[in-house]
């Protein structure tokens, strides 16, 4: 149970829910830049917006479901942070901003080398918005020399129920903007140089024939399973829900999940090692703020498809599998889940997984009602399915027969597997996930763009809007980012790096990435090595921001950070 009260009314609401979860399928980023002349006018804007930010409040789920001081959801939500260069452009002290971590001040221009922006991924490759803000990012936080600070200031996000509803709040921003001279919208989203960056969850014929959002991307599979749970996110009940697979794995079994602590997410805050993380003074800027990365990510689709289609061929005949069957499985040995979300561990076969779809197919029609409208045997149907999709360790498959070490999702939520008593013998020896809940990120975004599943293609605007928040940028975002999706050494892969989002190219004077799937010993297949990796994932942009809580907000808008 929770031990932390968090004042959820001056913490941003994108900290605690993942909003295309809550009914709000689509979005809108805008960029936006501060005219260092005018910080003055820039603050107000600040002001003018922070009224409307969408509060981490917790929402009425249903008539039988009202947590105290609950409201009502609104139609759209509203969220605001800053870069690095947008803080110093609004006027924030030196002595405050020198406090920052050197990470965030560097932004993710700076930090290619430790991300794998290189080859195709490089900034030059960037969408024009992004391509012209690494251009005017200089070391040492020193003024360019065409004057500006930097280019992209401020990013704002709009999440709504509808188009109907987007469109009205979008109007409502562009009038703030409009109100405000020292703020000007950027331009070069995407090839066309969009005002902003549109996304949408993937919409799909329901039981009913009627277009409903999925959780898919572009590749096909469910995402944003795994999103984690921290101390005070949820009311007792719902955590007791959410946490299991979601928290920090402990070695008690009377206790198997618990929450991860809320440092890990939130400035000002206890993390894992019962520590405040470092912040820049005064202590009330920084509280109840976050770190958040965003990263615009191209899906080549044609090309997942068409290796895929051609591995396969080679990857059942090996294994004695056909068709259909022999595609779905090497795709999930590359994620680690079959493209519903069932995970390997679960289900380590194609038949296995049939006959698990089979057992849960009332889930899809129980899914699409809202939480207060189903009834006891639904909820606790859904609730099943749910630990089913999380509730999982890798310590009864240490050899990754049943999942690959190197898949994407041993990779990017290693639960127990590099617990170092996991081979021990002894499992009351075992530490759980002593080293995972210092890594662990909190996922936001949508996919964008379109893609026509009958003919697939990997230019134009698709992929998906990768958003990240956590409370350290260098030990959880990029030390994932370099250590366990660039690199393969703590996976016994080696070099290989992740096969799906890694770059699969990072020098040309290196042999290209492989992915090793494990065969089982007590079979007759032989392990499988697919070879020659293409990319199929791409970086088109991106920077780090600083996401303040309300109270922070108003210092910025007030001109009232002071250190002393």
């Amino acid at each position: 149970m929770s031990t932390t009260h968090l004042d959820l009314a001056d913490i941003q609401g994108n900290v605690v829910r993942a909003y295309g979860r809550f009914g709000f399928p689509c979005a809108r980023y805008y960029f936006l830049r501060v005219d260092p002349a005018q910080g003055a006018d820039g603050r107000a804007f600040v002001d003018r917006v922070r009224r409307r930010i969408t509060t981490a409040v917790r929402w009425r789920q249903g008539p039988n479901e009202t947590a105290p001081g609950a409201v009502d959801a609104p139609d759209a939500t509203l969220n605001i942070a800053f870069t690095f260069y947008g803080l110093l452009a609004l006027g924030l002290p030196t002595s405050v901003l020198a406090r920052m971590p050197p990470e965030f001040i560097e932004g993710m221009p700076g930090r290619t080398y430790i991300l794998g922006d290189a080859g195709d991924n490089a900034p030059e490759h960037w969408d024009p918005l992004w391509r012209t803000n690494a251009e005017k990012r200089v070391s040492g936080g020193q003024m360019a020399a065409d004057g500006e600070l930097g280019h992209v200031h401020i990013w704002l996000a709009i999440n709504a129920r509808s188009m109907e509803h987007m469109e009205t709040a979008h109007e409502a921003l562009m009038a703030d903007i409009a109100a405000h001279p020292g703020v000007s919208l950027l331009s070069g989203n995407g090839a066309e140089g969009a005002d902003y960056q549109a996304a949408s969850a993937i919409f799909a014929p329901g039981p009913d024939g009627t277009l409903v959002p999925t959780g898919k991307e572009h590749f096909g599979f469910t995402d944003g399973i795994g999103d984690p749970v921290f101390d005070g996110r949820y009311e007792p009940d719902v955590e007791a829900r959410r946490v299991k697979g979601r928290g920090r794995l402990t070695p008690a079994p009377e206790q198997r999940w618990v929450p991860l602590a809320a440092g890990e997410f939130l400035l000002g805050h206890a993390d894992e090692s019962q520590e405040l993380p470092p912040t820049a003074p005064p202590w009330e800027f920084t509280r109840n703020g976050t770190f958040m990365v965003f990263r615009k990510l191209h899906q080549n689709v044609k090309t997942f498809q068409d290796y895929m289609a051609g591995q396969a061929g080679l990857f059942g005949r090996l294994w004695g599998l056909e068709g259909e069957a022999a595609l779905a499985t090497l795709k999930a040995k590359f994620i680690g889940r079959w493209s519903d979300g069932i995970p390997l561990i679960a289900a380590p076969t194609y038949d296995d997984w049939r006959r698990l779809q089979h057992a849960w197919q009332d889930i899809p029609a129980i899914a699409l009602k809202p939480r207060g409208e189903r009834t006891p045997a639904e909820q606790a149907r859904k609730d099943a399915y749910d630990a089913l999709l999380a509730d999982f360790t890798f310590g009864d498959d240490k050899d990754g027969i049943k999942c690959p070490y190197g898949a994407h999702l041993r990779r990017v939520n290693t639960r127990d597997m590099l617990d170092p008593e996991l081979h021990s013998g002894n499992p009351d020896a075992r530490t759980g996930s002593s080293l995972n809940k210092r890594r662990r990120i909190l996922r936001r975004g949508l996919p964008y763009g379109h893609v026509d599943p009958d003919n697939p293609t990997d230019d134009g605007e698709h992929g998906v809007i990768f958003i990240a928040l956590c409370a350290s940028l260098s030990r959880q975002f990029e030390f994932l980012q370099q250590q366990w999706i660039q690199y393969g050494l703590d996976f016994n892969t080696g070099n290989d790096t992740c096969p799906l989002v890694g770059n699969h190219r990072l020098d040309d004077r290196l042999p290209a990435t492989k992915h090793v799937i494990a065969a089982d010993p007590a079979g007759n297949a032989p392990p499988f090595i697919a070879a020659d990796l293409p990319s199929f994932v791409t970086t088109r942009g991106g920077d780090y921001f600083f996401l303040p809580g309300i109270n922070a907000l108003r210092m910025i808008a007030q001109g009232s950070v002071d250190p002393t």
